[in-house]
């Protein structure tokens, strides 16, 4: 089990203390013996801190969501997939077309069912993110800048090393190719956690809460990248007249009372506003959930983040994403079109960071860190276990593709990235499967009577 130096340290300071001379004072009161000194033993240093107890519960259901979450994303890709290739390929198309409102022409509202999935539905996802990411700040693993150093180091590399593998693949393209280099970066965590629930029974639960972490920061990363280099025609006043209703959501969430008809209102107000501005509808979500106190009046009872979080998080993974999903991974793969999408520099590019590029970041600035810091593995945990997780997190689907949306739009190589997040997503799934499958039936035999 991993141990925190600083911890240890104060512990033995509160067991005796150091006098001057180096000694505790239990050895000044005691009789000089013969025996020789034991040496003293510096604390290891570990690159994966213990979980308190509390967000061992935390993350415990998180998992659980995101994990059902993540199978429902699955099979609603499968249908997707099955439905557009189908002889009544057209009705996905037209499905997908369809303007539930086209009087709202006069707000810029009048989306068709696919755009609404990704502006509207996945703004409730982001929302989430936006609470999680509140969470991880104030009271999680990135509270502290020591636990936080490593996931955090592991994630930027992980977005940087996967867009250096597409600029090098893809700038035989030319044109507008490049403009997708933030498609490989994104890690689609109810994906990643479907996988590990399924073939990492037995893995240590360090693991799980490093994949989260990581997660997390990328999900900041990549909205960022969202926010700052997919904005095109970009409207500054209905963005500072969205600061009024985030303001207003922002201090009567800090009150007590039925206010939540109220605040949703506010929230439906603010993306309206965001999706006007030419910003990406989404970011609403995370300005919003920014805004939610993660700890109660006194800092000493929870705050109405976890009851959000606890509200939202499965309407986000059971229903916003997979929808999101239904309607974004519909790829005819008929007439040649596998074959036609890789004549297109693209595909190899966004593959190739996906499965190559993550395990590359991931694994090599964790490595690195081991390296120069000094820091050890815990005792149950092998650098296997962290080139199956690096493989993980190469499952980039739903960010991946919403990026993709908006680096390429509907046309032909729009198509052809859906094609390569999809295969990049499948081969890192397959990849990782087999590795962290051989690493959990190595941990399972190394338990008591092989039971977990």
């Amino acid at each position: 089990m991993a141990t925190d130096p600083q911890r240890d340290e104060a512990r033995a300071d509160s067991q005796g203390g150091n006098s001057q001379d180096g000694s505790s004072p239990q050895e000044h009161s005691r009789p000089q013996d013969s025996r020789p000194e034991e040496p003293q033993r510096n604390p290891v240093r570990r690159l994966f801190a213990p979980t308190p107890d509390a967000e061992k519960r935390t993350l415990a259901d998180i998992l659980r969501t995101e994990t059902v979450g993540g199978v429902l994303v699955l099979v609603a890709a499968v249908l997707a997939l099955l439905w557009a290739n189908s002889p009544w390929g057209e009705t996905y198309k037209t499905a997908a077309e369809f303007v539930p409102w086209p009087g709202g022409e006069f707000l810029g509202l009048d989306l068709n069912l696919k755009h609404w999935a990704s502006d509207g539905l996945l703004a409730i996802f982001f929302f989430v993110v936006g609470l999680e990411l509140k969470r991880e700040f104030v009271v999680g693993e990135l509270r502290n800048p020591r636990r936080a150093v490593l996931p955090v180091v592991a994630a930027v590399a992980g977005m940087i090393v996967p867009a250096l593998f597409f600029f090098a693949i893809a700038s035989t393209a030319g044109g507008d190719a490049l403009r997708g280099w933030a498609i490989p970066t994104a890690t689609d965590i109810a994906f990643a956690l479907a996988v590990l629930a399924i073939v990492g029974k037995y893995l240590p639960s360090a693991l799980r809460a490093f994949l989260l972490t990581l997660a997390v920061v990328d999900d900041l990363l990549a909205i960022t990248v969202i926010a700052v280099f997919y904005t095109d025609d970009f409207h500054p006043l209905p963005l500072l007249g969205a600061v009024l209703p985030i303001v207003a959501f922002a201090l009567l969430v800090r009150l007590r009372g039925p206010w939540w008809p109220v605040l949703l209102v506010l929230g439906v107000l603010a993306w309206g506003l965001v999706h006007e501005s030419g910003v990406h509808a989404t970011i609403a979500g995370v300005l919003l959930g920014f805004m939610v106190p993660v700890l109660g009046r006194g800092g000493s009872e929870p705050g109405p983040a976890e009851h959000l979080e606890h509200r939202w998080r499965p309407i986000s993974a059971g229903v916003a994403v997979p929808l999101f999903a239904l309607f974004a991974a519909g790829v005819s793969l008929g007439g040649g079109g596998i074959a036609t999408a890789f004549a297109d520099p693209v595909v190899p590019a966004v593959m190739a960071g996906l499965v190559l590029g993550k395990l590359v970041g991931i694994f090599g600035a964790t490595f690195l860190m081991a390296k120069f810091t000094g820091a050890q593995l815990d005792a149950n945990l092998s650098w296997w276990d962290l080139i199956g997780l690096s493989l993980l997190a190469g499952i980039g689907f739903t960010v991946s593709l919403l990026i993709g949306e908006l680096a390429f739009g509907a046309g032909e190589r729009g198509e052809n990235v859906k094609v390569a997040v999809l295969l990049g997503s499948v081969l890192a799934a397959l990849l990782a499967s087999v590795v962290l499958g051989i690493r959990n039936r190595a941990h399972r035999g190394a338990q008591p009577n092989g039971a977990g």
